[in-house]
């Protein structure tokens, strides 16, 4: 009787979503900011990466083996990430790592994934330096400097805009997003009125806000976080400001919308994720992480989800978890249909090739605007 009892317990051990599978898991690492201020975020992003891992287990796994997600809480700290690195490599042996974390913490921990080469791929993060780490570094997001270019194509070419004001936040992500959209609108002729930072966390944005006024410009971009961003457009329609306000993924949030509310309306972003996309992987992703987490989803979630699956993509090409293996798949993915859309590939660099979403807010949620696909804006040239 007890050994029956243990064949039965052995086979459900095994059976996951209704998948027999032969034995044994692969151990995925992943990271995100699960406390503190960028909590939601954080959140967002290891969602997504649970729905691939779930619906990549209730579909057989791969190679007859379940994938196992290994969370930590690196709270948007350096040092935090660097001791979850040494510990998913060291006590966890994690075959692979996804990155659903800032540009900071991801900047400061990949020379370890690298030196260690464990395949790091990072979901969202924009700092250009993530992926000099080295070859085993790959980014599903935006490069920021593509992401900032694709900016400053819409606010001269879609929008018009003739004088820009830039408020950054004065951080890795701020920077290097407002690098690319000034060098992007200044080459397509407009002029920079005025380019001015911001501190992380600021809660007053009405003096830079009050300067830009008095300049009148056609468009203000801005890069922050949800909540700088909420704070700029809801500060912005106090003071009466008329100009189109343009942002960049760090708007892309729930929360973003839930804190700015009516002032939201009109706000159009650079994005990773098409709230209107007709394909069926986009509407399963859009449904099923509504269902299961009853929240809106964003590009953060979208980017995870998509990170872990490229990640399952290469494993199950490899055919090994050997890491040198994946590495080399991994460099090889062409045409990968992700919920952030078409994934042309990756260049030498491990940096993605793929179109920006374009959102504007309407009626209080996030809708197609448009996309930009121009190879010279979206193929990283670095």
């Amino acid at each position: 009787m007890r050994f029956r009892s243990f064949i039965v317990g052995l086979i459900f051990s095994f059976a996951i979503g209704g998948v027999a599978f032969a034995g044994g898991v692969i151990k995925i690492g992943f990271f995100a900011p699960l406390t503190g201020f960028a909590a939601a975020d954080g959140t967002s992003a290891k969602h997504g990466a649970m729905l691939a891992v779930e619906k990549i287990n209730s579909n057989g796994g791969i190679m007859g083996k379940k994938l196992k997600l290994i969370v930590y809480d690196d709270a948007a700290s350096s040092q935090q990430a660097v001791a979850i690195a040494r510990k998913l490599i060291q006590e966890n042996g994690v075959t692979a790592v996804v990155s659903g974390s800032y540009s900071t913490p991801t900047r400061a921990s990949a020379p370890i994934y690298q030196r260690y080469k464990i395949p790091l791929v990072v979901a969202y993060a924009t700092h250009p330096s993530i992926t000099k780490a080295g070859d085993y570094v790959f980014r599903i997001g935006f490069l920021a400097t593509v992401e900032g270019k694709a900016g400053g194509y819409v606010a001269t070419k879609m929008l018009k805009a003739k004088r820009i004001a830039v408020l950054t936040m004065d951080n890795d992500f701020g920077r290097s997003l407002s690098k690319g959209f000034v060098e992007e609108a200044t080459k397509n002729g407009a002029k920079i009125v005025a380019n001015m930072s911001f501190a992380l966390g600021e809660k007053d944005m009405s003096p830079f806000l009050t300067k830009i006024k008095a300049l009148n410009p056609d468009l203000i971009y801005c890069t922050g976080y949800y909540s700088e961003g909420a704070l700029t457009v809801k500060q912005a329609k106090d003071l009466g400001i008329k100009a189109q306000i343009l942002g960049q993924e760090g708007f892309d949030s729930p929360m973003f919308l839930k804190i700015a509310q009516s002032a939201a309306n009109g706000t159009i972003i650079t994005t990773d994720l098409n709230r209107d996309d007709k394909r069926p992987v986009a509407k399963w992703f859009i449904t099923q992480y509504k269902k299961e987490y009853k929240m809106e989803p964003d590009m953060v979630g979208a980017s995870s989800f998509d990170a872990v699956y490229v990640l399952a993509e290469a494993i199950k090409k490899a055919g090994s978890t050997n890491a040198a293996k994946i590495r080399k798949a991994l460099a090889r993915i062409k045409n990968f249909n992700g919920v952030t859309g078409h994934i042309r590939g990756f260049t030498k660099t491990g940096e993605v090739v793929k179109p920006v979403q374009i959102q504007k807010v309407v009626n209080d949620r996030f809708t197609y605007f448009g996309v930009v696909d121009k190879p010279s804006i979206i193929t990283p040239t670095k």
